[in-house]
């Protein structure tokens, strides 16, 4: 249950309807809103459990196992039933959440907010989105044509990209045979435009693709961040730019609608991660956070407690599914906000900051503490001036936390190739009490630098009981 914003839920739209002149607007054909139906109850029996290749692949129902992650209800969908009973009151499904028993549907009539809170199953409803065609994306064109890098090659083996990697002692990891083999790995963002057709991803091992925004469009023809982001762990272009874990499986999501910013991203966020779960990845990384939306729908800094942002929750419960998260601290270290941005603040995943080729904290990288006073970033890694490979195929060099994040999680794949005993929370763990400046964390790189190495040869030399 939303607990903090139960009360408001019916007045935010109010708000977003609101004229020029302080009079509730009329909703025209071309308005409509989203609504966060929370239930009750998600309709299903104790005895769903028993049955868990219904819902969950063998890859997943096979890493709960070796995870020692627990099937509860949780995993179960909600029941056909209580879908329909919402849509037939609320209008079009859109997305749902079967962690935190939520549908979320839209409607061109505001006031169906009452319908759906008298609803027997509806515990409360919250206005994740109002705009005008939400559905409405432009034409996908695809191309063939292989993009090939104009950027002459090094000499270097890792190319342009070795800075970044020898700054966690990756290159070491990688010499120990451990390049992500095996390894499957959700990059949760706002699209991969090209990622199909860029020759420094030849030998790139999709798992699949899915986008959550638009199921028929594909992730190759939209946004490039992901492009970028992707490249800092699957780019295998020797002399160019080899990413943190070349060799490891990848499944590319899109789950950011760049048009605007509501709160119904992290209701697309959240079928993501569940959508990641349920195909068996191991590990989850994603540049993405969130504080501020269109139409005054803020969080504020005493809600980083992991506890209250719905996305938070999620975060927290993919971890407790035994997956391991790679989070962006978020990028508003100069700005107002300052702190981690969600879902950051959750417990048991790695929050990932920046810092420059100095080792000095990036300006723009958020910081901690959380609102609980728990330590925040975890750790970081090159946030400032990051080798990447854009849409075009070529060398480009960005800053953000969007690219420290998956800079480390590829090399967190690495290390839990080579230490598969360990739990997620032991691995996060492991990387904390080895980095740079474990024994005094601050809030602006947290335990500091990670050394995968290190933390590689510790446990084989000192493993976890």
């Amino acid at each position: 249950m939303e607990i903090k914003n139960k009360w408001i839920s019916k007045w935010l739209c109010v708000i977003l309807l609101m004229s020029g002149t302080g009079l509730f607007a009329t909703a025209s054909e071309e308005e409509s809103y989203c609504f966060r139906v929370y239930l009750k109850d998600k309709g299903v029996p104790e005895t769903a459990i028993e049955s868990p290749e219904q819902y969950l692949s063998p890859d997943a129902i096979e890493r709960r196992t070796k995870r020692q992650v627990e099937i509860t209800l949780s995993d179960v969908p909600i029941a056909g039933s209580a879908v329909d009973a919402v849509v037939s009151a609320g209008g079009t499904l859109v997305t749902q959440s079967k962690w935190m028993s939520t549908v979320v549907v839209e409607n061109v009539d505001s006031m169906v907010i009452d319908r759906l809170k008298a609803l027997p199953e509806v515990d409360s409803v919250l206005c994740v989105w109002h705009g005008t065609s939400r559905m409405d994306f432009d034409e996908c064109k695809e191309d063939t044509q292989p993009l090939e890098p104009k950027e002459r090659k090094t000499e270097l083996p890792y190319g342009y990209a070795e800075p970044q990697i020898e700054m966690l002692n990756g290159v070491r990891l990688h010499d120990a045979g451990r390049r992500g083999q095996g390894m499957r790995i959700a990059v949760v963002d706002a699209g991969f435009r090209n990622a199909d057709r860029i020759s420094a991803f030849a030998s790139l091992k999709i798992l699949g693709t899915h986008n959550v925004i638009s199921p028929s469009t594909s992730v190759f023809c939209e946004d490039e961040h992901g492009t970028r982001v992707l490249s800092c762990m699957a780019a295998n272009l020797s002399g160019l730019m080899v990413g943190t874990a070349p060799e490891a499986s990848y499944l590319l999501i899109k789950s950011e609608d760049t048009r605007s910013e509501f709160p119904i991203e992290e209701d697309f966020w959240a079928a993501a991660l569940e959508y990641a779960d349920s195909v068996g990845v191991d590990i989850v990384t994603s540049s993405l956070g969130y504080y501020q939306y269109d139409g005054g729908m803020n969080y504020l800094p005493s809600d980083l407690n992991g506890q209250t942002a719905f996305i938070s929750r999620v975060a927290m419960t993919a971890s407790e599914k035994g997956l391991l998260l790679f989070c962006s601290a978020g990028n508003e270290g100069g700005a107002s906000w300052g702190k981690v941005t969600f879902p950051a603040d959750a417990p048991d995943i790695v929050t990932v900051g920046a810092i420059t080729k100095k080792k000095e904290h990036s300006y723009f990288s958020s910081t901690g503490f959380t609102a609980d006073y728990r330590i925040k970033p975890d750790v970081v890694a090159l946030g400032s001036g990051v080798c990447v490979i854009g849409a075009d195929g070529d060398i480009h060099y960005s800053s953000g936390t969007s690219f420290s994040t998956p800079i480390l999680a590829g090399l967190g794949a690495c290390l839990w190739q080579g230490l598969p005993w360990l739990s997620n929370k032991e691995l996060i763990a492991l990387i904390q009490h080895t980095a740079s400046q474990s024994d005094q964390p601050d809030v602006e790189l947290g335990y500091g630098i990670p050394d995968m190495y290190k933390a590689y040869i510790k446990e084989l030399n000192e493993p976890v009981q």
